[in-house]
C-alpha cells in the first residue's frame, strides 16, 4: 500500500514539475518574442530625419539614402566635373559665343533640409566663365548614381530672351546634360550636350 502511494505520488509530482517546465518555458518564449519585437530598434540610429520600424530605417526625406539613412546625395555630388559640350540643332536667335571645349559643370548643394533633391548646377566656358545658372531636381537616388533635371528657367541677355531646359545624370565621379534652348516667339530648339564630364 505504501509502494502504490509512494508511485502515485511520484508520478503526480512529475505531472506537476513537467506542467509547471511547460508553462514557464511557454511564457519565457511569450516574453522573448515580445521583447524582440519591442526592443527591434534598439542600438539603430536613423540619420537625416529617418525613422526606424521593425529595426530597419526607412529615409523620409528625399535625396538621403543608406542603411541608417546617412547618404545625402546632393553632398556626394557636389563638385566640378570638366569635359567638352557639343551643339546641335536650329539658332534663329543670338548664337552663343562660347568654345565648348574644356566647359565645367560645377554642382552644389542648398541648405534646404526639408528636401536634399535641390540643387544648383553653373555652367562655366573654357575661361571659368559662368554661361548659365540653373536650379535642378535629384531623382532616382541610388549608390550608382541619380538622375536630375532643370527646371525650366527664362533668362533675359539684352534683347535676347531664351528658355533653358534639359535633364542629366550624375554620381560623383562623371556628370552628363542635355540642355535645350528655345525662344519664346522665334524658331529655335538649340541643343547642347555634355557627355560624360570627368569630375575634377
Amino acid at each position: 500500500m505504501m509502494i502504490i502511494l509512494k508511485d502515485q505520488l511520484m508520478k503526480s509530482f512529475k505531472l506537476i514539475a513537467l506542467s509547471i517546465f511547460a508553462t514557464l518555458s511557454l511564457f519565457c518564449a511569450v516574453l522573448y518574442t515580445s521583447s524582440c519585437s519591442k526592443d527591434g530598434c534598439k542600438g539603430v540610429t536613423c540619420l537625416n530625419g529617418g525613422s526606424c520600424g521593425g529595426g530597419v530605417c526607412s529615409c523620409t526625406i528625399p535625396g538621403t539614402g543608406g542603411t541608417n539613412c546617412e547618404i545625402i546625395y546632393s553632398r556626394i555630388y557636389a563638385f566640378t566635373y570638366k569635359g567638352n559640350a557639343v551643339e546641335s540643332g536650329i539658332d534663329d536667335t543670338t548664337n552663343i559665343d562660347i568654345n565648348f571645349v574644356n566647359n565645367s559643370l560645377v554642382f552644389s548643394g542648398g541648405n534646404d533640409t526639408a528636401n536634399y533633391n535641390s540643387m544648383t548646377l553653373i555652367w562655366q566656358d573654357d575661361s571659368g566663365k559662368q554661361v548659365l545658372s540653373m536650379p535642378i531636381t535629384l531623382a532616382n537616388n541610388s549608390p550608382t548614381g541619380s538622375t536630375f533635371t532643370v527646371t525650366a528657367n527664362t533668362i533675359i541677355k539684352g534683347t535676347d530672351t531664351s528658355i533653358y531646359s534639359g535633364s542629366g545624370s550624375v554620381n560623383g565621379t562623371t556628370a552628363s546634360l542635355t540642355l535645350t534652348r528655345v525662344h519664346p516667339t522665334i524658331p529655335s530648339n538649340l541643343v547642347i550636350t555634355f557627355s560624360n564630364f570627368v569630375k575634377q
